[in-house]
């Protein structure tokens, strides 16, 4: 046999091998498992569909991370009222759980090329993006609307500066604080981008959800512990049954445990369990004749009327709460134990009692210390300043909807001239 023609044997003994062993049942149910898109269906196009709407938000996660979406929706129905607004989802399981949650207009889109063809169809003029998802970076693709970046919270969290601001042609930010934050932490960014529009999500009234008690309501409203460890700012791992049992030494407090949505499914196991701890103490004292609260579900925002205090971590509820009540005592825990780089990283944490490895073992003096004796309020007022400037309610979301319309009229006047991208 001629050695000229050896690797092309190989190649294709190599290949009928490969072939017979594609076609083993278990190989393709594996095959199926890891590549999804083979098993969503055919795929149908979508093609010269109109559809109302001036502004869209952009969705491409599942419904697992909904919570970013939920806290837009009714800034969203508020601005429906001026400019139709339209969702629009990449995952089937985010659209039929918003379809639950809004009447807000919205489609479902899988693939790629008919999110453009979409596009095209239509005269969108601005998409909002809630996150910094990989599939972003799909819709930001078509060039002709302006594209925003809104995020789904003002926090002092690590993953609130992305080097993908770069990407988005404005950057919505709540007020000077994030400015500085950006400035810190990003190289060759351009800092025109960024919008202070301050939180109008705050400006929304809700009804309240909890009805406030005879006693001290304060709220425990541990985070998630983050996708890595630098995002990690939970407290309820290390610190979180040693504060509620310190609550409840006192009789004199009633508790209301809400913690971060991801929180009740954590696949951390110290999380998890603490979690777990908390529930079962507060039951148990609750069947003894005790009032406290469990809310794994329910909107945090209409829960701050009934809470005297709040304890919680570096995260957009800590500063929600701060611009809603700066006059109600707020405690940040701080699971490094580095207060330089908290004051650095948490500005709002100088205006506040601070739990800790050094602070924790001390709870049942400290916490009621700090929840009766205030001394850090005028610090707050100070604080909220800093980090929403001098919006107060309502402002936000005139400030939000004026900065929406002047971009929208400003990319129509821009658009003169240019062609459509795909057609």
């Amino acid at each position: 046999m001629s050695t000229d023609h050896f690797p092309e044997i190989v190649k294709s003994v190599a290949k009928n091998a490969l072939r017979a062993i594609g076609r083993q049942p278990a190989v393709k149910t594996v095959t199926k498992l890891l590549n999804p898109a083979a098993t969503a269906g055919p795929a149908v196009g979508i093609s010269d569909v109109r559809v109302a709407g001036r502004v869209a938000m952009y969705f491409g996660d599942a419904s697992s991370k909904l919570y970013q979406v939920i806290q837009w929706l009714p800034v969203l129905e508020e601005l429906h009222r001026k400019h139709e607004v339209l969702l629009i989802f990449r995952t089937l399981s985010a659209f039929r759980a918003a379809s639950k949650l809004t009447s807000l207009p919205k489609v479902y889109i899988r693939k790629y090329a008919d999110l453009m063809d979409f596009y095209d169809d239509n005269d969108l003029k601005l998409i909002i993006y809630v996150n910094n998802s990989y599939l972003n970076f799909q819709s930001l693709e078509h060039p002709r609307m302006v594209h925003v970046h809104v995020n789904h919270g003002e926090s002092d969290k690590l993953s609130m500066v992305s080097n993908r601001a770069k990407a988005y042609d404005k950057v919505f930010v709540a007020g000077p604080a994030a400015i500085k934050r950006h400035e810190s932490m990003l190289v060759d960014f351009d800092f025109s981008k960024l919008v202070i529009t301050g939180r109008p999500q705050l400006d929304i009234e809700f009804e309240p959800e909890l009805e406030p008690s005879s006693q001290m309501d304060v709220m425990y409203a541990p985070t998630w512990e983050g996708e890595n460890d630098d995002n990690n700012y939970t407290s309820i791992d290390l610190y979180g049954e040693e504060i509620v049992d310190a609550l409840l030494a006192n009789p004199s407090l009633r508790v209301i445990y809400k913690p971060h949505p991801r929180v009740q499914g954590s696949s951390d196991r110290a999380v998890a369990m603490a979690h777990e701890n908390i529930v079962l103490k507060l039951e148990e004292a609750s069947a003894f004749g005790a009032k406290h609260v469990v809310c794994m579900e329910g909107n945090i925002l209409s829960m701050f009327g009934a809470a005297d205090a709040l304890i919680t971590d570096v995260s957009s509820v800590a500063l929600d709460f701060l611009y809603l009540h700066p006059t109600k005592p707020l405690i940040l825990s701080d699971r490094r134990t580095n207060q330089a780089n908290l004051h650095r990283d948490a500005p709002v944490s100088q205006a506040c009692q601070v739990i800790d490895a050094s602070t924790i073992g001390k709870a049942v003096e400290l916490l009621p210390a700090a929840l009766v004796n205030d001394q850090h309020q005028v610090a707050r007022e100070e604080m909220r300043r800093f980090y929403f400037g001098d919006l107060e309610l309502g402002d936000s979301t005139v400030r939000f909807e004026q900065v929406i319309e002047q971009l929208m009229m400003e990319r129509e006047q821009k658009l003169s001239g240019i062609r459509q991208w795909h057609r």
